[in-house]
């Protein structure tokens, strides 16, 4: 049942009664019932209004309702929305050559969510180990990183370090090996001649936004390539201007020869996610290998094509680091070090670390949906603030002082 700390009048308990008593308890929601949203802000049943903190987990990097999103939504629906890959159609094309360009070129097979895009690298990695690398079948190994997250398959769960993930769900595929996290030197004692490839996050987001040492993905890229084994970075959450580039492994020296991205590919929309690669890797994919009834459609392409333009035509890579510093320096400058002990981030991609003396993180979520602030606990002490990139900066700014003061009025 949904915790009733926050106020609620008889419309919005009765949204969240109907969440209760009729649907499965896998979230733990902020007990706040959203009706309408505009660019970084919402508002609920009630019409009051709140700045969101956490965009749908970085889904909603364009921010709410982006009016080149609704015109496109419209267009394309009044058109044709699906006809599976037994056709052709006019958007998937376009769609294939703007999103590699933009990647730096190669190849791309399109899915839906950013666990199906997972599985197809997996799939395409361990494709590839046996063709080209010539590794005995079914020996293909997989280094991946403890913490991570790469979604919610029961194969992905398989290969998490987090007993919840993985409780009551077995039996689990094999053929992973989890090293530690930040660790260049693990993956290189980790591989063997059956290591096909490293599956990381470049920042860990649902670990607490876990940023790895300077240098450690430029230096996992070469231990791999040395190595021939594949390196593949999910940024599915850090992807797509969140850290104040393009894609986040561009603040190093390196290329994934996979990679995979999802959430703010539909602009907040439409889900749709990618695996993009060199044509020596996906290039191995023959008719029945792999495929989906909705990957590709024209509608979620349609919509991508115009979530990918407002990314670059609005330069929300630059704001997202802009800002970014803005709200680190200032919380690391303002929060009182009895209550926080760590603010860590990169772009607009950031953690708070509670001391577990100054309570829980769900208690200081609370505390700032009471002020108008929308984010939300990734750990018992770690909330995550992941704002959509659109946001201005006299709505960072009055977020700041709501945070200042929920962190300070003990």
């Amino acid at each position: 049942m949904a915790e009733m700390n926050l106020p609620l009048s008889d419309l919005g308990r009765m949204h969240i009664n109907l969440n209760d008593q009729f649907g499965a308890h896998n979230y733990h929601p902020i007990p706040v019932v959203l009706a309408r949203g505009e660019g970084e802000w919402v508002w609920d049943v009630d019409g009051k209004r709140y700045l969101d903190m956490l965009s749908a987990y970085s889904a909603v990097n364009q921010g709410h309702v982006h009016p080149r999103m609704v015109a496109t939504l419209a267009e394309q629906a009044s058109k044709i929305t699906l006809t599976s890959r037994a056709f052709y159609n006019d958007q998937l094309g376009p769609w294939l050559k703007e999103l590699t360009s933009l990647c730096g070129g190669g190849r791309a097979l399109p899915m839906n969510s950013g666990a199906e895009a997972v599985e197809t690298a997996v799939k395409l990695a361990r494709k590839w180990g046996y063709l080209s690398k010539k590794v005995e079948q079914d020996k293909a190994e997989i280094v991946v990183c403890d913490a991570n997250f790469h979604g919610r398959t029961t194969m992905i769960v398989g290969f998490s370090s987090d007993p919840q993930y993985r409780a009551d769900f077995g039996p689990f595929a094999g053929g992973f090996k989890i090293i530690p996290y930040g660790d260049a030197q693990a993956l290189k004692n980790a591989i063997t001649p059956n290591t096909v490839a490293f599956l990381v996050e470049p920042i860990q987001g649902e670990a607490g936004v876990i940023v790895p040492p300077e240098g450690y993905l430029a230096e996992c890229d070469r231990i791999c390539k040395q190595n021939n084994v594949l390196f593949i970075a999910d940024e599915i959450q850090t992807g797509l201007c969140r850290t104040g580039k393009m894609f986040c492994f561009q603040h190093e020296t390196c290329k994934p020869d996979l990679l995979i991205l999802g959430k703010a590919l539909g602009g907040g929309f439409y889900p749709i996610s990618a695996v993009v690669g060199d044509d020596s890797v996906l290039g191995l994919l023959k008719p029945g290998d792999h495929g989906s009834t909705f990957g590709g459609n024209p509608l979620a392409c349609a919509l991508s094509r115009t979530a990918l333009k407002i990314l670059q035509d609005e330069q929300l890579d630059r704001r997202a680091a802009d800002l970014g510093n803005l709200f680190r320096n200032r919380l690391r400058a303002k929060l009182p070090k009895s209550v926080v002990r760590e603010v860590r981030g990169k772009g607009l991609l950031n953690a708070i670390e509670i001391e577990p003396s100054a309570g829980t993180a769900r208690k200081y979520s609370e505390r700032l949906a009471l002020r108008g602030v929308l984010a939300k606990e990734t750990r018992t002490t770690t909330i995550r603030f992941a704002p959509p990139l659109v946001i201005r900066q006299e709505s960072m700014e009055w977020a700041l002082q709501q945070i200042e003061e929920a962190f300070c009025q003990d």
